[in-house]
């Protein structure tokens, strides 16, 4: 059943949805916080974000992974645009400058999970 705890073997098991995730403004545009800093026993965040032009930004320490869910877009890349559409994974290691811009719904993972102190922004 539904309102059954979930058996734990090892670690904590997060479950939200997005209506129940906390929703704020993000460098990228507004992104729902699916599992984040604050979630014990987690080693990346994901959040759903509503991208509506993404400030060009890197990390020193963290990966991110994004997925397009829903509309279409540009993703900046070390200075290269590339299109992407729902499907799209685009895979971000440390150091690399990025942004985005369109009107769409992305997945995005952070490993490990990306604190305030790991953004970047190349413009300052």
């Amino acid at each position: 059943m539904a309102d059954e705890p979930l058996p734990l073997q090892h670690g904590t098991v997060v479950l939200r949805h997005t209506h129940d995730a906390p929703r704020e403004r993000s460098a990228c545009g507004h992104r729902h916080r699916l599992i984040s800093k604050g979630d014990e026993g987690v080693s990346a965040w994901a959040h759903t974000v509503d991208i509506d032009g993404a400030r060009a930004h890197f990390h020193k320490r963290a990966t991110e992974l994004y997925y397009v869910l829903e509309g279409e877009g540009f993703v900046t890349l070390d200075g290269k645009k590339q299109k992407v559409f729902p499907g799209t994974m685009v895979h971000i290691p440390p150091g690399v400058v990025h942004g985005a811009t369109g009107k769409m719904r992305v997945l995005v993972v952070g490993i490990p999970d990306i604190d305030d102190d790991d953004v970047f922004y190349p413009d300052c």
